[in-house]
């Protein structure tokens, strides 16, 4: 059979296909997302098919696609070990007992994202900042008030705009690496979109904060929080050097997969010594999580989280949308449509729209290392055509393809902090305004012309006479 093109309508109707089964599995039906993104998946295959592809070049994309995530998937799973033990230790219950006593209120939104912008650029890892620093933030802004959803949106967009700026961040150098720029070119140029929408968001935090102050409500239920915890564990400032040696490893470059693994043990040793707990109780708990059983709601909800098993949701999650991806990429849909998107990019703005459009459509359909490497193999000659330095295209790619990827659910990077924090991306999506902003912006710049770097054309080498 003869290989053509699937063409745009086949392709606009799966991805009308791929938003409205979700939609009403999502609303109607209220079950979860990893049934459409297979049955999308089997329309691409079957429209693939039809087209003259063979199904082992699909089964091939597919495979190939799930394998790049084998990594994460090992990440998590540690991830959901440390966040039992740690509970367990309790090394999570002192940060929220030293959250409490020591952030006011009002100001809490802009520390959650301040500290994690540190942290996260010390680390270049938003996924260790998040499960760690996060985790206790949550808790801290449950016992001030403050609805988890918003404390989740500050420290998602404190925890990016870390790992966006980071040079020890792996998107950080994928982007520049993928357009010929230099990496620190690329985080200066970086400077000018990021900042801008980090002071935007900073300013949002700030003023949302300022509605959350020192009640009588909210000082009775942080006391309640604070008495359960020290009736519950030993709290200890002691307990605080777990993640500190954590964050000490990664920032010293130090693998992050055997970084955790060390904070795991950790995590097990820590919680022998400081609360008593018996080998046979932390095998369990990195099994299924730490389960807080005080009698109180709230204080129960929050303690109650962690494990193996509780990751397995994310990971399938994972691995149906990994074959789509994979799907799409070897069917030839993706390309068609960044083709057709080229078409109508006339100018410098419409073209920042096309990339910001494809790393937000390819991270939809797939993974966020996918966003970057695709539309900057596909957009590159045409900045360049167009006299454009790459680093515009670097920049707009970490702006729309790392900081989108949170705010999709099946996309590795939403998948893994919903199943980490325990809040549907689409509710803390509101909230993550630097996510939210940063494109935007980098949109913006496209069309007014703000700091659009020209290529540099190379010095042509002076004859010498005589």
């Amino acid at each position: 059979m003869e290989l053509k093109k699937i063409g745009m309508l086949k392709t606009v109707i799966t991805f009308l296909f791929l938003m409205g089964s979700i939609a009403y599995t999502l609303v109607v039906a209220e079950g979860v997302v990893h049934v459409p993104l297979l049955l999308t998946t089997a329309l691409v295959c079957i429209f693939a098919l039809s087209a003259g592809r063979k199904w082992e070049q699909l089964e091939k994309g597919m495979v190939q696609m799930i394998a790049r995530t084998l990594p994460a998937v090992m990440f998590i799973f540690l991830i959901g070990i440390i966040i039992g033990l740690w509970i367990k230790a309790g090394i999570v219950p002192t940060l929220v007992y030293w959250g409490l006593k020591i952030i006011s209120p009002k100001f809490f939104l802009v520390s959650a994202m301040v500290s994690c912008s540190i942290v996260s650029i010390a680390t270049g890892s938003s996924w260790t900042v998040i499960a760690t620093i996060g985790i206790a933030l949550l808790g801290v802004g449950n016992g001030l008030g403050i609805p988890p959803a918003m404390t989740a949106g500050a420290i998602i967009s404190g925890s990016y705009f870390g790992d966006k700026m980071s040079p020890l961040s792996e998107t950080t150098n994928l982007a520049p690496a993928v357009t010929g720029v230099n990496l620190f070119d690329h985080i200066k140029h970086m400077v000018y979109t990021t900042g801008a929408s980090y002071v935007i968001a900073f300013i949002i935090y700030l003023v949302i904060g300022l509605r959350y102050q020192s009640g009588t409500n909210t000082l009775g239920q942080v006391n309640e929080l604070l008495t359960i915890i020290e009736s519950t564990f030993n709290v200890s400032l002691l307990l605080l050097l777990c993640p500190v040696i954590v964050i000490v490893l990664v920032i010293k470059k130090f693998p992050p997969l055997p970084s955790l693994f060390i904070g795991a043990v950790l995590g097990g040793i820590f919680a022998i010594v400081f609360q008593g707990a018996t080998p046979a109780s932390l095998i369990n708990v990195a099994y299924d999580g730490y389960v807080s059983e005080t009698g109180v709601a709230f204080v129960d909800s929050l303690f109650s989280k962690g494990g193996i098993n509780s990751m397995y949701y994310t990971i399938g999650m994972i691995v149906c949308a990994m074959m789509l991806g994979g799907a799409l990429d070897e069917s030839g849909m993706l390309v068609e449509i960044t083709t057709a998107l080229l078409r109508r990019a006339k100018s410098n703005g419409s073209l920042i729209l096309a990339v910001v459009a494809t790393c937000i459509g390819t991270n939809i359909v797939g993974d966020q290392y996918l966003a970057i490497v695709l539309p900057g193999k596909m957009y590159k000659d045409e900045f360049i055509k167009r006299g454009l330095d790459p680093k515009n295209l670097s920049r707009t790619l970490e702006d729309a393809g790392t900081l989108t990827s949170v705010l999709i659910p099946w996309n590795t990077c939403g998948a893994y902090v919903s199943g980490v924090i325990g809040i549907h991306p689409f509710a803390y999506l509101p909230y993550a305004f630097l996510n939210l902003i940063n494109p935007v912006v980098s949109v913006v710049y496209g069309y007014l012309g703000i700091t659009m770097a020209p290529l540099e054309k190379e010095e042509e080498p002076i004859a010498l006479e005589g």
